[in-house]
């Protein structure tokens, strides 16, 4: 039987970003080619079969992104974005945590599986300027693409923008037994997708940049690479792609209209295969893709494009051939039962610029808004209200856990999001339901994934708890802490300060 091959994006297109009034639409780079950076692997600093320990440190640089200056970025043991740090099932993991920046920042995992809020990372976990921190946790998940970045609200987006972002591969035994690709940096390649606007002698300028909708560049950054191609030496190549934008969404197609297979989301393996010409993915959205390239021979190039805009060049070389075929099942999908009697929690993201909220408030960091009892499985029915001028697609992440797509209003989820997930995208004027079980205890964040907006509000708080246990006393971090904290550290009066977000609040006059 033929399978069938997806052709469009499956979100709606009166929603796409590029009917924002404040887009920022792409533009080819006139610059030389360069061979795409591979963000080279962490080296632990011991490791067992059983436990591994690394030290991860945020620190300041310099990148040649493009001829003449040299760009000043943030990263994680690098220059610019962080090593590849791999993690597998069931190990006991150490990580010291390093603040050589000249302000605090925090270490999020986005995509662990992992308790809040210390470990998580959020913004309860502050590592102020020359301190490091020590996090110990035993992780249980299936393989998957996650990652590493900033989350000191509300200058997250700040952040991740100067370059505080890093691929963090969970490996298990089940996917090192298929026929995938495996080999990383040769067939088995982390592609985060990034926009930058360059200024003056090549620097970025953040607040020049800012919109509180999401900021956005017409400089596509591949692996933090500039006009990119990379050699294929082998006939299939898997790409784990990342959405590591403030707010760009990528459509990406292949020329030719090259087929490539989709095997992964942001949480697992998908249950199937699913095939398409054409993929849109949202901020902070992974996708793993399977790309054959058996009918083209050596010499012959293939682009990578988002929308009309060319990413990045695959440029064919010798390889083998190979003639193994992916399994038509991937993952066996368990969703845990609801008890008929659990409520369906209601969430609600509206608004656009300034007035972004969640549940129709603003993020404050001391205030819990939801609690739900650890290991207890509930729908969660998350709905965008925004529909003016076709509104916006709202990325919307939950920290702490995995959860499963039941339905788009009622009806099945996209073909390919079939898997476990942590972020979903949700169109103007949609509901999705969810279906969520938090399994360690904690306080866990729950946001849009439009950096700007989670700064700007549009951000909430559940606590995870064990109903046969007391119910622990969090210490949560406060604005004012935060605010005199970042002040001392730029050398000015908390009056002087400022940061993406502050003007969604003020605007709408309110107190962070």
């Amino acid at each position: 039987m033929t399978k069938q091959v997806y052709t469009d994006y499956f979100f709606d297109e009166p929603a796409f970003n590029t009917h924002d009034g404040g887009y920022v639409p792409l533009v080819a780079p006139d610059t030389p080619q360069n061979a795409l950076a591979i963000p080279p692997l962490a080296s632990p600093d011991s490791e067992t079969t059983n436990e591994v320990s690394y030290t991860v440190t945020a620190q300041a640089g310099e990148s040649q992104l493009l001829p003449g200056k040299k760009t000043k970025t943030w990263g994680y043991n690098a220059e610019l974005l962080g090593r590849t740090l791999i993690f597998r099932d069931g190990q006991h993991i150490h990580v010291t945590l390093k603040n050589q920046l000249p302000e605090l920042t925090t270490f999020h995992w986005h995509g662990l599986n992992v308790s809040g809020p210390i470990i998580d990372g959020g913004c309860h976990a502050p590592v102020y300027p020359g301190k490091s921190s020590d996090i110990d946790f035993t992780l249980h998940q299936q393989a998957a693409t996650t990652w590493l970045h900033a989350h000191p609200c509300p200058s997250t987006a700040e952040q991740v923008w100067h370059g505080l972002a890093a691929m963090v591969i969970v490996k298990d035994d089940h996917e090192d037994s298929l026929p995938l690709p495996h080999n990383y940096g040769i067939d088995d390649i982390p592609m985060v997708l990034q926009d930058r606007r360059f200024h003056e002698d090549n620097q970025w300028d953040y607040r020049a940049d800012y919109d509180p909708d999401g900021v956005q560049g017409p400089t596509a950054m591949i692996n933090g690479t500039i006009n990119p191609y990379f050699d294929v030496t082998t006939q299939k190549i898997r790409l784990r792609l990342l959405d590591g934008a403030n707010r760009r969404e990528w459509r990406l197609h292949l020329s030719d209209d090259l087929p490539f297979t989709q095997i992964a989301g942001d949480g697992s393996l998908l249950p199937e295969p699913v095939e398409m010409t054409h993929l849109m993915i949202t901020c902070a959205e992974r996708a793993e893709v399977i790309i054959d390239f058996g009918k083209y021979k050596p010499g012959d190039k293939v682009v990578l494009y988002s929308d009309d805009v060319p990413l990045v060049e695959f440029r064919i070389h010798d390889y083998n051939p190979d003639t193994t075929e992916l399994p038509e099942h991937l993952l066996d999908i368990n969703p845990p039962a609801v008890d008929p009697t659990t409520l369906i929690r209601h969430i609600v993201m509206s608004g656009m610029d300034e007035s972004v909220a969640l549940d129709g408030k603003k993020f404050n960091m001391q205030r819990i808004d939801a609690t739900q009892p650890m290991g207890q499985a509930q729908y969660w029915d998350v709905t965008n209200t925004n529909t003016m001028d076709g509104g916006m697609v709202h990325p919307f992440h939950v920290h702490g856990t995995q959860f499963l797509i039941i339905s788009r209003n009622g009806k099945a989820p996209y073909p390919n999001e079939h898997g476990y997930k942590d972020t979903v995208g949700v169109n103007p004027g949609e509901t999705v339901r969810l279906l969520v079980r938090f399994d360690l205890p904690g306080v866990y964040m729950y946001h849009c994934h439009i950096i700007e907006h989670e700064d700007g509000g549009m951000m909430a708080q559940i606590e995870s708890y064990d109903p046969n246990l007391p119910r622990p006393t969090y210490k949560l971090m406060d604005m004012d802490t935060l605010a005199k904290a970042f002040a001392a550290e730029r050398g000015i009066p908390v009056s002087e300060l400022w940061m993406a977000g502050m003007d969604s609040y003020e605007k709408m006059g309110m107190k962070m």
